[in-house]
């Protein structure tokens, strides 16, 4: 009984001699492959045409989902941009967290938003953006990028308004630069549970905090 040849050393040959199938057409002419489209048998030559399709077709695919990508990235920038365009607008230090809050939200689209500080200068004390809540305090000492999550039971969630509705928030420690320590935590809420998931991207919102936390200096000791 003569024995099968081994499917491996057959296709190592035809790699190593691609010349062989050229040299007998009419091997390919009769070679007939189950597609994946009904389960009929067509022609290598078909089959192949039909394997390069669906490659196109998955390129295309990949194609229209970076191009959705670069159209969302370059909204982000813009928005970002048209929000630090807003910050310097106002020149009065103690109208710059208010300043902050409501280009957040325009720019952003961001349902609620809120800041608090701390270690700021005599004269702002009695702001009403002012808080000694020690766990926000702690938190924002201890992060040093922005965190996103459920809403319930995280600093600063009740500072919001209608903060029973938030399902998520992003919390943005401030902090001068280089500093182990915060001077402050931006709280960004919203009713929708994903908007705010804790696996969010958080680069866009580092920024936010980057550039909130140099244009709020003129309030800090």
């Amino acid at each position: 009984m003569t024995s099968l040849p081994d499917v491996d050393a057959v296709a190592m040959y035809l790699q190593q001699h691609p010349e062989f199938l050229e040299q007998h057409p009419d091997i390919v002419a009769g070679l007939r492959l189950t597609t994946a489209l009904g389960g009929r048998t067509v022609s290598l030559q078909e089959r192949q045409v039909e394997i390069l399709r669906d490659k196109i077709r998955q390129l295309e695919l990949k194609l229209a989902a970076f191009m959705r990508n670069a159209s969302g990235n370059e909204l982000i920038m813009a928005n970002l941009h048209q929000w630090t365009l807003q910050l310097f607008i106002e020149q009065s230090p103690s109208e710059l967290p208010a300043a902050l809050i409501s280009a957040t939200q325009s720019c952003f689209d961001v349902p609620a938003a809120t800041i608090r500080l701390w270690n700021t200068k005599a004269e702002f004390a009695d702001a009403d953006f002012i808080s000694d809540d020690e766990d926000a305090r702690a938190f924002a000492d201890t992060h040093s990028n922005p965190i996103c999550g459920a809403a319930a039971r995280q600093p600063g969630t009740l500072w919001l308004d209608d903060a029973t509705s938030m399902q998520s928030v992003a919390l943005l420690p401030l902090r001068k630069s280089g500093a182990e320590t915060s001077f402050g935590l931006m709280v960004l809420g919203s009713p929708d549970p994903q908007r705010f998931a804790a696996d969010l991207a958080t680069d866009i919102l580092a920024r936010i905090s980057d550039i909130a936390s140099a244009r709020l200096q003129p309030l800090i000791d």
